[in-house]
């Protein structure tokens, strides 16, 4: 097991100028934000999430028997790993790069990592992914929705912050796999914990073993109350109209980066990867208020993750950059 690696806080404690956390930069939501100040800390949730199921259902338009509820998307990503290791399940798949998460858990439940997609019976996509922003490959799709009995589980954590493009799967292909939602990063509100997944068609008999292996109240009262605020119509109308500020932000990001000589992957979404031209002295960065997401653990040594941030944010990181850049000419 190697250590977890994540950006957002770290020893130090919250960075000024955070480039290291995928969460929307323009948040938090405050119609979000309200609920989760307002929630009754005071009660136990309604231990069957009635309503919260109800509301999550509307806004996919599906039954509600289909949506199910995670303390988290990690938690979520533990348990239905734990529950295909009791199924028998023993290899598993993901993208090259992807959330280390993923990988963790199989570990964790000893699974062995299959190297093409067909040879595994637990596969995980993220579409667009983390943590290059892109789309997933079709082949892939492909290869793990043919008619070999599988698990495939889609998180969808980065959809409602995609600026370009359209996902790789059909919509018939979405009744066939789990998708896995985790709201707290489009509303920028990563300090509240909860998630739920929509179950492939007809699969009610796993939502139920799944939700066997929770304890109960999964998710307290102010996750309760942040699901409850991403159904409503206007919190979905705030996250639609933040993306366009973002787009201008992350095109500002990519063309000061390109200033500094560093090399861009391309991305869909509001973050991305980038490789300066020499190794960056993340140390004395962060010494300056200022925190990029290291991509070695995701099989990228040599390249940061960046989300797009405000103008102040990136005038910092410039200004950083420039001093960085002097010191090491001298």
């Amino acid at each position: 097991m190697t250590p977890r690696a994540h950006g957002g806080p770290d020893a130090l404690g919250i960075s000024r100028w955070d480039f290291s956390s995928n969460a929307n930069a323009c948040g938090p939501c405050p119609m979000a934000l309200k609920a989760v100040q307002q929630a009754d800390a005071a009660h136990y949730p309604d231990p069957a999430y009635t309503r919260l199921r109800s509301a999550l259902a509307h806004l996919h338009g599906v039954d509600p028997a289909r949506v199910w509820l995670a303390a988290s998307a990690s938690e979520g990503i533990q348990r239905i790993t734990a529950w295909r290791w009791r199924a028998g399940d023993r290899r598993f798949w993901t993208p090259p790069h992807a959330y280390g998460d993923y990988e963790q858990a199989a570990s964790a439940w000893g699974l062995a990592r299959a190297t093409v997609p067909d040879q595994a019976r637990l596969a995980w996509l993220c579409d667009p992914g983390s943590p290059l922003g892109q789309g997933e490959s079709v082949d892939a799709v492909r290869a793990l929705l043919n008619d070999t009995p599988r698990t495939v589980v889609l998180d969808r954590a980065y959809a409602p912050l995609r600026l370009q493009g359209v996902s790789a799967l059909t919509d018939g292909q979405l009744d066939r796999v789990w998708q896995l939602w985790s709201p707290n990063k489009a509303l920028g509100l990563t300090g509240v914990r909860a998630a739920y997944a929509v179950a492939p068609l007809g699969a009610q008999a796993d939502v139920a073993a799944l939700e066997a292996l929770a304890a109960s109240w999964p998710i307290g009262a102010h996750g309760e109350a942040m699901l409850m605020a991403w159904a409503q119509p206007e919190v979905q109308h705030w996250v639609a109209a933040s993306r366009s500020r973002l787009a201008e932000w992350v095109g500002a990001l990519r063309v000061m980066m390109a200033r500094h000589g560093w090399i861009c992957a391309p991305s869909d979404t509001a973050y991305g990867c980038a490789r300066p031209l020499q190794p960056l002295n993340a140390v004395a960065l962060r010494a300056r208020g200022i925190k990029l997401r290291d991509a070695t653990s995701f099989g990228l040594p040599g390249w940061w993750r960046l989300s797009a941030q405000r103008p102040e944010a990136l005038a910092a990181l410039d200004a950083a950059l420039d001093e960085l850049h002097g010191e090491t000419s001298r």
